[in-house]
């Protein structure tokens, strides 16, 4: 008869077995991803940004953005109801650049702090088919973003998923906290796309054809939440067929980090509360993996604290780090995280505390407004 720890160990196995095909097959897929090279056709770009009291990150970043080397594209600047000077910096850059077009959104009752609402009026005055997405407090690290971007649309690929990382701020938790969450969202959400289950993208860095978003009746199935603008509707619509993925270094726009763990937590339970709207597939696939990485660690930890059979529990740990390290560092390479990696074990463990909290908070109360 099986006692108590036999028990243990068997689960633990098997939450092993459960990382190892999690990092060594479905998240493999990205490492071993060769993108071909292709030559873009020029094809017409609406880019879209849509801001509320960014002034200051508008003055900063628009630049890049309108130096682009691309044939054809507009910028479409959305002021979301502004108490700062945003649509003032909106129109001196329009004076000098004639491919600009400014959207002045007006509160309405009805979508009172809603996001969404500004985006819909911004994609309909977009005059291009062609929609590429970021925030004014990023900015593209080269001038080759809205070509890269650009590259994967035909016929049938109708949406790209882009990489959006956060700058790096050498000594601190924190940014190393949260440019390790997004690095690991991204292989997430680029592995599971390259697998055929697309489930997500960032808005700081996505492209979708405009009459995809027609054909989804714009954001209407989920105008009820506040986020979501970008992760809901790449889940509605976003499918092994009409998505790709871009991973060219010069297709990345950038971001400054929040300096403080509580703006942090603000701005990850907006995001992270829009989880729980996702296809049910969807969800199994990320709470497996969530749930199988914190059974590791504890089961893990309490194992090697009372076992006997000491070298066989280093060994099964050592693999399941192994192939982690081994599939994370390979795709840090393509993404230019690669200083990540070496600390990963530790930012792992406080990321998946970060987390729970996160969770246990969004239980409690719902963030209700997108600034």
């Amino acid at each position: 008869m099986l006692n108590f720890y036999d028990v243990l160990f068997y689960v633990f196995v098997a939450i092993v077995i459960v990382q190892i095909i999690y990092y060594g097959f479905i998240f493999g897929k990205l490492a071993g991803l060769k993108q071909k090279k292709k030559t873009s056709p020029g094809i017409p770009v609406s880019v879209i940004i849509c801001a509320k009291n960014e002034a200051k990150n508008l003055e900063k970043n628009l630049p890049a953005i309108l130096s682009q080397s691309y044939p054809d594209f507009e910028v479409v600047l959305i002021n979301d109801h502004s108490s700062d000077d945003t649509l003032e910096v909106m129109k001196t850059f329009k004076a000098t650049y004639d491919n600009i077009k400014i959207v002045d959104v007006k509160p309405i009752e009805a979508f009172w702090g809603n996001k969404k609402y500004a985006l819909t009026l911004g994609i309909k005055a977009a005059k291009h088919n062609l929609l590429l997405f970021t925030d004014a407090d990023c900015k593209p690290v080269s001038n080759q973003w809205i070509y890269h971007m650009s590259l994967s649309f035909n016929a049938q690929k109708t949406m790209s998923l882009g990489y959006s990382p956060y700058q790096k701020i050498k000594g601190s938790l924190l940014n190393a906290l949260i440019r390790f969450e997004t690095f690991m969202t991204a292989v997430q959400y680029f592995s599971y796309a390259l697998m055929g289950q697309p489930y997500m993208g960032v808005g700081r860095n996505l492209a979708y054809q405009k009459n995809l978003f027609f054909e989804a009746n714009g954001f209407m199935s989920h105008m009820q939440i506040k986020s979501g603008d970008d992760d809901l509707f790449v889940n509605q619509m976003a499918t092994k067929h009409n998505t790709t993925i871009c991973l060219d270094k010069d297709s990345f726009t950038i971001s400054v980090p929040k300096k403080t763990f509580k703006a942090w937590v603000l701005q990850k339970r907006r995001h992270i509360s829009t989880a729980s709207h996702y296809k049910l597939k969807h969800q199994f696939l990320l709470g497996l993996f969530y749930i199988s990485q914190v059974l590791f660690w504890i089961l893990a930890i309490f194992l090697l604290s009372i076992t006997k059979n000491w070298e066989l529990m280093v060994g099964l740990v050592a693999i399941r780090f192994i192939t982690q390290f081994a599939t994370l560092y390979t795709i840090a390479k393509k993404l230019n995280e690669k200083d990540l990696i070496f600390i990963s074990p530790i930012l792992e463990f406080f990321l998946i505390i970060f987390q729970f909290f996160i969770f246990i908070k969004n239980l409690i109360s719902k963030p209700t407004h997108w600034k």
